[in-house]
């Protein structure tokens, strides 16, 4: 939710929450609980975000499942939806610390992974 306000407030409309990607006879309906694909537009620009918490007690397994699914995510959009970029949002805190070690700095390098983080607000 605090990534939707987010992109709210810098004038982004959500159109798909989640968007549904389908693949030839398959249907992929991206619904992680608390994690989920969500689609913006601005302007003419189009993008998806997947929402990654970073909740399980090992951020290199978190890491590892985001990567897989973002990967995934991006080679369907590259078929069906070319003309929308793909993000990867983190909490700002995970981002700071587990994203400035050597791993996660060549994966996002390497796979050219854009980035959104976000900082969670207790309430």
């Amino acid at each position: 939710m605090q990534v939707k306000n987010a992109l709210h407030k810098d004038d982004w409309v959500i159109t798909h929450d989640p968007l549904t990607l389908d693949l030839r006879d398959r249907q992929l309906h991206v619904d992680l609980g608390a994690e989920k694909l969500i689609a913006a537009q601005k302007d003419n620009q189009q993008i998806a975000v997947e929402i990654k918490s970073f909740v399980a007690p090992s951020n290199v397994s978190e890491f590892h499942m985001a990567l897989g699914q973002f990967l995934n995510y991006r080679l369907i959009l590259r078929l069906k939806q070319p003309q929308r970029i793909l993000y990867l949002a983190v909490p700002l805190d995970i981002y700071e610390d587990f994203f400035s070690e050597e791993l996660p700095q060549l994966s996002l390098k390497e796979y050219q992974i854009k980035v959104l983080a976000w900082k969670i607000i207790r309430s």
